[in-house]
């Protein structure tokens, strides 16, 4: 099968007081990421989940280790080429749904298709992201703002907006996080579902059960160790 993110030795440190001793939070670890695989990672608050999802990403660089993104050693990239990178490589949610509130939903989720200069490649972005809208049922609202629209529904637009450059890694930081159990229960559902229908990989961050137990491998992190828990 395809790997699609390798992570290798990863080390990260953050300084822990005015005396500058440092406290480990990601001690050696290695995860790989391959083609069509559902990956979640659990663990206490302040454990490193999201350092180490933002490491993933090439949101944050860690202190020594391997990252391979598609093939590539990334470690040598100039921050431009990263950037590129993720943007036709990667998809991102957030426990906060980050919706420019002075925007549309519609313009919101085409936000990631301004960079194209194609026309043509910006039409077909704007077709999938209609598509997208609809799979997502939220058809009646393109053209309402964020405080307008119900938390469920700004959460299930980042998705969209995530989607919309089709990516192949989609990296999900508590993305049900601040919804209540119901839509929490939707929005997993409907991740589960894309993923299938797409055909992108998914790492998600989480703390709910629930959730990481839709996801193929589910592993918790804790100690600076990530250690594997279940596979599907």
């Amino acid at each position: 099968m395809l790997m699609l993110a390798e992570l290798l030795d990863i080390r990260k440190h953050y300084n822990q007081d005015l005396m500058a001793r440092q406290r480990p939070v990601l001690d050696g670890i290695s995860l790989q990421v391959r083609e069509n695989e559902s990956i979640a990672v659990t663990g206490p608050s302040g454990s490193g989940k999201t350092t180490l999802l933002n490491i993933l990403g090439t949101i944050d660089r860690p202190d020594s280790g391997l990252i391979k993104l598609n093939g590539l050693d990334i470690r040598n990239m100039k921050e431009s080429e990263l950037a590129d990178l993720r943007s036709g490589f990667i998809g991102f949610v957030f426990q906060l749904h980050y919706l420019l509130p002075q925007l549309s939903l519609l313009e919101n989720v085409l936000l990631p298709l301004l960079p194209r200069r194609d026309k043509d490649a910006r039409n077909v972005g704007q077709k999938r992201a209609l598509s997208l809208i609809e799979r997502t049922g939220l058809q009646d609202l393109l053209h309402q703002r964020p405080s307008e629209l119900s938390v469920g529904e700004c959460q299930r637009a980042a998705v969209v907006r995530a989607l919309v450059n089709k990516p192949r890694l989609l990296l999900a930081d508590e993305p049900t996080g601040s919804l209540d159990a119901e839509n929490a229960d939707q929005l997993g559902r409907l991740l589960t579902e894309l993923k299938q229908e797409e055909k992108f990989s998914m790492v998600v961050v989480t703390h709910s059960p629930l959730l990481a137990s839709r996801m193929g491998t589910v592993y918790k992190l804790g100690s600076g160790k990530l250690l594997p828990t279940t596979t599907a």
